[in-house]
């Protein structure tokens, strides 16, 4: 029964998704006497842990009773109290853990503070899949850098547009909107300015059921080249620009003009440089990033290590073409037996549609 229950908190946990950044999600169940007396989830960032709001949603008096939880319950104050503090004062008698807290704030002393009320603890129900959950969180917070993921689409040939730059649309409708799901749960979306100026996205989030969070966008434009038309400024959200020292004066106003944001990073090999950018994102409370690059970009987060997992769409077509784009380009790696090799590798069919899922 226990991992029917833990289940059911990270289902919980999931509703968060888009909303707790850069928290994690969290999912509680209460159950008293073989029934499920309440459950809650942390729903948004600086409101109350999914374990006080499933105190909240309780049926009946908790005192006695199990409380299910994807993550170690926090022990010091944030922007809200301690979590443990609420599970002693409700008198409940055991607590399920999915997995501990990375952070180290927590770390392991919410169980020890539970253990020493005398309040029975089990860790590590479901574990792998409350860390899979969480995986955007483990990192930021272990290493004060955002999970980027490496998303492309592309044709079985290996191609992500034609060679006059079509790519409307490579993979099914099932595929886009799986991707929308994965928008909707990160911080951030970036692309280069060779993206913005071929195919002037929108880069929102657009799901079917619900109405979605749009991730903050991040433009790679090292000469300050995106059209102030574009449609990036026209949505919902923040926008920046993370540009350098070649950028006129004059279009980083106009930029801002507009409600953009400027980043001025340093140069590296005459780009961007991309490891100072995520450091900078870091610190403003970017978790994540999803990278809907080019070929240049692409090979550029790879060559820098900054990329954390990778999505592959492949679609049972093929394109062709000498001229037609590839998702990964720049100079390439000269042997080989020196390719970036994917680990832990896991593949979903989107009807016609295969994703490879693997981590860097």
């Amino acid at each position: 029964m226990d991992e029917i229950y833990m289940k059911r908190a990270i289902e919980l946990a999931h509703l968060g998704e888009g909303y707790v950044n850069p928290n994690p999600l969290v999912g509680a169940v209460i159950v008293k006497d073989g029934k499920v007396i309440g459950e809650g989830y942390h729903k948004k960032f600086g409101e109350a842990h999914a374990e006080i709001d499933a105190f909240k949603n309780c049926k009946e008096d908790p005192k006695g009773g199990t409380l299910y939880v994807n993550l170690e319950p926090c022990s010091h104050y944030g922007k809200t109290p301690p979590c443990v503090e609420g599970i002693i004062k409700k008198g409940i008698k055991k607590v399920v853990i999915g997995m501990k807290d990375p952070n180290p704030l927590v770390a392991g002393k919410g169980i020890e503070i539970l253990k020493k009320a005398n309040i029975k603890v089990e860790v590590g129900v479901l574990e792998h899949e409350c860390r899979k959950l969480n995986e955007i969180f483990i990192k930021y917070i272990t290493h004060k850098k955002p999970f980027c993921i490496l998303k492309w689409a592309s044709t079985l040939d290996g191609k992500i547009c034609s060679p006059i730059g079509d790519s409307k649309w490579i993979t099914g409708e099932d595929s886009r909107e799986y991707v929308h799901l994965i928008r909707n749960k990160v911080s951030s979306i970036m692309v280069g300015v060779n993206t913005i100026l071929r195919d002037n996205p929108s880069l929102t989030t657009r799901l079917k059921d619900k109405k979605g969070v749009n991730p903050t966008r991040i433009i790679v434009d090292s000469k300050g080249r995106t059209p102030l038309d574009a449609r990036i400024f026209k949505e919902e959200g923040d926008t920046f620009i993370a540009t350098t020292s070649q950028i006129q004066e004059k279009k980083r106003k106009e930029f801002e003009k507009i409600g953009a944001k400027i980043i001025i990073t340093p140069e590296k090999d005459g780009r961007i440089d991309l490891q100072y950018l995520v450091n900078y994102l870091a610190e403003i409370n970017i978790d994540s990033i999803l990278l809907e690059g080019g070929g240049t970009l692409n090979y550029s987060a790879l060559k820098e290590g900054i990329v954390d997992k990778a999505l592959i769409f492949l679609a049972p077509k093929i394109l062709g073409g000498e001229n037609s784009k590839t998702p990964v380009e720049g100079e390439g790696i000269k042997y080989v037996k020196d390719c970036i090799k994917l680990k832990n590798l896991s593949i979903k069919n989107f009807k016609e549609d295969i994703l490879i899922e693997g981590f860097i």
